[in-house]
């Protein structure tokens, strides 16, 4: 029973499939974390929800986190496109994605799956966030702004307990994602920034097996796409 932990896959579908299928061989018997950004940037945002909708009426044990990108499309669904912060290309992917035109389209039941999505998980020895929490807080479980969209952060560790904080968020070179799970940092940053395929450092999707701590990375199988990088 392996547990692993993704993030920031943005839309980018075959990349995602094949980190799944090639690398995890996922079973039933696992746990997948996922820790936000299922949509955006990338060319397939739908077809990476529907395949994780997918695996969990296979009855996958597949959970899934609310990142700032998700919530971005929520917004999009009730105010349209300006509430996306993407580049016209971006978001002009998405809606084709979802074969429509008009974010406030947006089909009933990925507008659900999105508002069900938590802000934080907690197991026995780690946190699982998107971005982090604003530990100047007296009760940090309560910003759900900060879980989805905080950078640079100073953690109190008491505050977590002691355990191991897992986030994603912020595009990360891989050879420090690397470098971190070698040294068994207790707080990993887990975004090798899959989307961002023409950015040397980036375009990679990593998952971390939370028991073994071993590191698989899947390079972009997105590509090519409008955007891509990041300035």
């Amino acid at each position: 029973m392996a547990r692993y932990v993704v993030t920031d896959i943005h839309g980018c579908l075959r990349t995602f499939k094949a980190l799944v299928s090639e690398h995890l061989k996922l079973e039933k018997k696992d746990t997948l974390y996922l820790l936000g950004d299922l949509v955006n940037k990338g060319p397939d945002s739908k077809g990476v929800v529907d395949f994780v909708m997918h695996l969990q009426k296979q009855h996958y044990q597949v959970l899934c986190l609310r990142g700032n990108h998700d919530q971005m499309l929520l917004q999009g669904a009730k105010k349209g496109g300006a509430a996306l912060s993407l580049t016209p290309a971006e978001k002009e992917l998405t809606l084709q994605s979802f074969a429509i035109t008009n974010f406030e389209h947006l089909p009933s039941k990925y507008v659900s799956f999105f508002k069900s999505l938590p802000f934080y998980l907690e197991l026995p020895d780690y946190y699982l966030v998107h971005a982090g929490f604003d530990f100047r807080q007296a009760n940090i479980f309560k910003d759900t702004d900060a879980m989805m969209n905080i950078r640079d952060y100073k953690v109190d560790w008491g505050k977590l307990e002691n355990k191991r904080l897992l986030h994603g968020h912020t595009p990360t070179a891989l050879h420090s994602i690397k470098k971190a799970v070698a040294h068994k940092d207790t707080r990993l940053n887990l975004d090798a920034g899959c989307a961002y395929y023409k950015n040397a450092a980036y375009g990679n999707l990593v998952a971390l097996d939370l028991d073994a701590q071993e590191l698989f990375v899947q390079p972009n199988q997105d590509r090519p796409y409008p955007g891509g990088r990041k300035s």
